[in-house]
């Protein structure tokens, strides 16, 4: 009996989570990614001054099935000192301390995309994943009985197909997996992504070269990370302050829920990412030396506000990915819920697994 082959379009946590799971138990698995490294939302940002974790920030262990996938990892993860997070006014001012103790804040090491390379290191050696790929389209294969093929396109614009597979499974943000279903005439499954609503979301990457030097104390504040009750920053966290990262200090701040009304639409040009630049002179004199800024909105879909659920018309092909089932890093670890359409039910329904 042949082993099935299957294809999985996406490359971070879920995606890769869910290769790992297939191949231990016995499956050929192929991963596609349209981007040139692992992490999906698990993302570092590499620079001149050190890397930026973009995305997650820092992860937290409350599932035991979590804590044994990180176990198979020996030394990637490791715990964030993050000072109690504190609690900001609107002016910057910290008005709560968070309370010692609790729950201890894990980062992946040397960047929050360390675990999900690690986890994907077996995979990468046998050749199982194809980078800088983006799958256009997913066709009934000629040549082989209820089984398909994938249309792909590599970042020169050259044309590749893929055939062989038994099943396909999208692990990528709901827009995308949309996006790739109506252009493989798969409208039914489509359609109830369109009632998925994701909040976008900015980073900024701040770095400062000059507040740590030989014989100098770290110039700025004496804590590592804050939560803000300002309408515009959310979040802010001291890069250099998690293990195993470059000296240089460098902070990352994520905004406050967005404005829909004014926040502009993903691949505008206004939204598109900004490379490090010397910040205005009236910002960089306050509080810290002159900085360098980034700006991007890779962090595209941090968070779903709605998960739909319906049956569905479709065949062999389930979508996943770590914006289904909440905002937390282990939540995409659980990908062993599917949103799963079979042939052999009728009527085809979707059904999902928690």
């Amino acid at each position: 009996m042949t082993t099935p082959h299957i294809a999985i379009i996406g490359v971070g946590m879920a995606g890769v989570t869910c290769a790992r799971t297939l191949r231990q138990a016995g499956y050929n698995v192929t991963l596609f990614e349209k981007s040139r490294g692992l992490g999906g939302r698990m993302s570092t940002r590499a620079s001149a001054f050190g890397g930026f974790d973009h995305g997650a920030q820092y992860f937290t262990v409350r599932d035991p099935r979590f804590e044994l996938a990180i176990g198979t990892v020996p030394g990637v993860c490791k715990p964030w000192s993050a000072n109690a997070v504190r609690v900001l006014d609107p002016n910057g001012r910290v008005i709560e301390a968070g309370l010692p103790g609790g729950e201890r804040h894990w980062v992946a090491t040397p960047g929050m995309n360390g675990l999900v390379k690690a986890w994907a290191a077996p995979l990468v050696e046998d050749g199982h994943v194809q980078l800088q790929t983006r799958v256009t389209q997913i066709m009934a294969d000629p040549l082989r009985k209820n089984g398909w093929q994938l249309q792909t396109e590599s970042e020169d614009g050259g044309q590749h197909i893929y055939a062989g597979f038994d099943k396909v499974i999208l692990a990528i943000p709901p827009a995308q997996a949309q996006t790739l279903l109506l252009a493989s005439g798969q409208s039914a499954m489509a359609k109830p992504l369109g009632d998925v609503r994701v909040d976008p979301c900015w980073t900024l990457m701040l770095a400062y070269p000059q507040a740590v030097q030989p014989g100098l104390i770290t110039i700025g504040p004496q804590w590592n990370a804050a939560r803000s009750t300002h309408h515009r920053i959310a979040w802010m966290a001291r890069e250099s302050s998690k293990p195993g990262r470059e000296r240089i200090e460098r902070w990352t701040a994520h905004p406050g829920r967005p404005n829909t009304s004014t926040t502009p639409p993903i691949g505008s040009k206004a939204n598109s990412s900004r490379p490090f630049q010397k910040s205005p002179e009236s910002v960089s004199r306050r509080t810290m030396p002159r900085c360098t800024a980034g700006c991007t909105p890779k962090q595209r879909n941090p968070s779903a506000k709605a998960i739909c659920g319906s049956k569905i018309q479709a065949s062999a092909c389930a979508v996943t990915g770590a914006w289904a089932i909440g905002s937390r890093t282990h939540s995409s670890r659980g990908s062993s819920w599917l949103w799963r359409c079979s042939k052999n039910v009728d009527p085809p329904t979707l059904t999902l697994h928690d």
